[in-house]
């Protein structure tokens, strides 16, 4: 059966252009529509800014312009009234002339006046008239509205008498008013007097009345008045409008506003225009952008058909680190990254198209690996995948994990297989290594053990075997005199055989101890077992201990076998010491019971040197000792059988006998405390 393959350059090449196209169109697309999104962004942008900026140009402008309204009207208002001011000035000259005779004028001439708007225009002035200096506070002598306006208000009296004694006082002119009416209302009158000074003398006021509402409807010309509504203020108010504004009547004495507001505004063709405009293009803009989007959607459409193929090229290229090999259904290598070649050291041309056998199997495995091959192509690898060996190009022999999943093509059919292949090699050289050790490891614990065994069994059996050695002797030596007969003895016999038991229990115990049996705890009184064992070392030791017991038991969960060479160890190292400490020797054994802690105390104090604090770090240890040729065992074991029932051991100095003080601390059987519990 003959099968057409493809050239493995083409496929290769393929590969290359795929990825090389999807890139360049995928990217164009992308810049293409990053420049159109920031295109429409900064037209919007503009737009918003244009907005922004004719808004605030036409409100700067509008209050440019009230602000200049506003100075236009207090500069015209104090021009006119300074006018009215000159005005009074040459009527009080010419009156005070025509009282006297001087300047040609006689007394029934009236005075000739080239007035301003002020005085020419009719109703804004309502009164006036001369008040010489001699009859400045008679109401009574005055225009005709002078009187009137005196009598009609309190305040007017004294704001017109204020006003003349100003005008003398400072001569200048000065105002009074607003007049307040008969009902305490004000008026729109102003009260007007200029001083006169003859020859250095004051000669009097020249008074007017004056109506505000008249006086401004004469100043502000038809233009103004069309688009604008003016009011008189006596004070000035917190708050107006945004259309209005305020100007101040500067006139001496008087506290007067004028206020303007806007009856009319001019229409913003301005910024309508040129927000049209904007939105003309913005329409554009996005009639644009629908039109490109189409063409991307389009664009989109046939990079879909490529995406298989692109995620497969994208798989590849982040799976550096692992060979990846991509071969057919007839066993014919597609690809093969750059990780895979530095495997086997062979390059891409090398590989790219071979067949099976490949040129990295070893010679001696072909078989075994053309069934693997024929497996992975009826099922594929497993999800812990297939360990095999490859032979690199120089020889030397590669553990590799392969892993196989389907080759596909765009419309689901199975091309081929996708291998990814993982170097092993470190990880399988450390397995065997590792299981080296753990040989090694074993065969050294055997040999510790051995050691152990036999350093616990000569130091425990040292003080029975020396004891019964020292019995032995003396009954020997009494046998070889004579002086001992039957009843003597049987009681050196009797010890003897306890001593020879003991030994045998040591045996048993450190048999067990090396064997690491399991437990066998029990119920144990330590009250009765601790009397029991103590009793026995005034029969081997000049250095007897005493004890102080509690009056009741106290049970814990233990090893009767293992709990008596603990306490042998404890006392018998204490007895030990206890010469050396420049003392009487003595031993002393505790017990009592922790109810807090729900613990039981045995403690072991002797008179000897104690234990300093740079050899209780390390007590406890194996082969530590610091007795001359000891084996540094016995506490090491005591250590281990209290940690082996749940307790704890521990060496202080003792404050009383001045020696060491092992304390140990073991949990109370739970039973007991049941019942113990009131």
């Amino acid at each position: 059966m003959t099968q057409t393959t493809i050239p493995a350059t083409d496929l290769s090449f393929d590969f290359a252009l795929l990825q090389q196209s999807a890139a360049r169109t995928g990217g164009r697309n992308r810049r293409a529509l990053w420049w159109l999104l920031g295109l429409l962004a900064l037209l919007l942008g503009s737009v918003v800014t244009l907005l922004l900026y004719l808004n605030n140009f036409e409100a700067e402008e509008a209050a440019r312009r009230r602000a200049a309204d506003a100075q236009w009207l207090e500069q015209s208002v104090q021009f006119h009234f300074r006018r009215l001011e000159d005005d009074l000035l040459v009527l009080s000259r010419q009156t005070v002339q025509q009282s006297t005779g001087v300047g040609g004028l006689q007394q029934d001439q009236s005075p000739e006046l080239k007035a301003g708007l002020l005085w020419r225009e009719a109703g804004v002035i309502l009164s006036r008239g001369w008040i010489p200096a001699g009859q400045l506070s008679d109401p009574r002598v005055g225009p005709e509205r002078w009187s009137i306006d005196w009598h009609a208000h309190p305040d007017n009296a004294e704001a017109l008498a204020l006003m003349q004694s100003t005008s003398q006082g400072l001569r200048r002119a000065a105002y009074a008013g607003l007049m307040l009416n008969g009902a305490g209302q004000p008026t729109d009158v102003v009260w007007l007097a200029v001083p006169f000074f003859d020859r250095g003398q004051f000669a009097g006021n020249y008074l007017v009345a004056v109506s505000l509402n008249q006086a401004l409807r004469a100043l502000l010309p038809g233009w103004f008045m069309q688009d604008h509504r003016v009011q008189l203020l006596t004070t000035e108010p917190l708050e107006a409008a945004e259309t209005a504004y305020r100007a101040s009547l500067t006139l001496p004495g008087t506290d007067l506003f004028v206020q303007v507001d806007l009856t009319q505004t001019q229409p913003t063709t301005v910024p309508r225009i040129f927000f049209l405009v904007a939105l003309l293009f913005l329409s554009g803009m996005l009639v644009s952008l629908y039109a490109l989007r189409r063409d991307f959607i389009k664009r989109q459409q046939v990079q879909a058909l490529l995406q298989a193929q692109v995620a497969l090229r994208t798989a590849m290229e982040n799976s550096v680190t692992i060979g990846l090999r991509a071969w057919d259904l007839g066993g014919k290598i597609l690809y093969v990254n750059d990780a895979f070649c530095r495997m086997v050291g062979y390059s891409a041309a090398e590989l790219i198209g071979r067949s099976i056998p490949f040129p990295y199997w070893p010679a001696e495995q072909i078989d075994t690996l053309q069934r693997v091959h024929d497996d992975i192509m009826a099922q594929g690898t497993t999800g812990e995948g297939v360990e095999v060996q490859f032979q690199h190009a120089d020889g030397h022999l590669i553990d590799v994990l392969i892993h196989e999943a389907p080759l596909n093509t765009a419309a689901g059919e199975q091309m081929g297989w996708m291998s990814s292949v993982l170097d092993i090699s470190e990880r399988k050289r450390g397995q065997r290594m590792a299981a080296q050790q753990q040989e090694k490891l074993e065969a050294s614990g055997r040999l510790v053990a051995v050691g152990e065994v036999a350093s616990t069994l000569a130091h425990e059996l040292n003080q029975p075997l020396g004891a019964l050695s020292s019995f032995a002797n003396g009954l020997l030596n009494r046998l070889n005199d004579g002086s001992i007969d039957l009843a003597e003895l049987r009681p050196v016999v009797a010890r003897m055989a306890r001593l020879a038991e003991r030994a045998g229990g040591i045996i048993q115990r450190v048999n067990a101890f090396a064997r690491k049996r399991e437990l066998s705890p029990q119920r144990l009184d330590m009250v009765a077992f601790l009397q029991r064992v103590l009793e026995l070392f005034d029969e081997v030791n000049t250095t007897v201990p005493t004890w102080a017991l509690p009056d009741h038991p106290v049970w814990v969960e233990a090893d009767e076998l293992l709990f008596e060479h603990l306490v042998n160890n404890l006392v018998g190292n204490a007895q030990d010491w206890a010469p050396h400490g420049g003392q009487r020797a003595q031993v002393w054994v505790g017990l009592r019971v922790d109810p807090v802690q729900g613990m039981a105390v045995l403690s072991v104090t002797d008179t000897g040197p104690g234990v300093n604090d740079e050899a209780q770090a390390t007590i406890f240890n194996a082969f530590v000792s610091r007795k001359e040729g000891g084996m540094g065992m016995g506490l090491a074991i005591c250590r281990s059988i209290v940690e082996a029932h749940h307790g704890h051991i521990e060496v202080s100095r003792d404050p009383v006998l001045g020696g060491a003080c092992f304390t140990v601390t073991l949990p109370l059987a739970k039973t007991r405390l049941r019942k113990e519990r009131p």
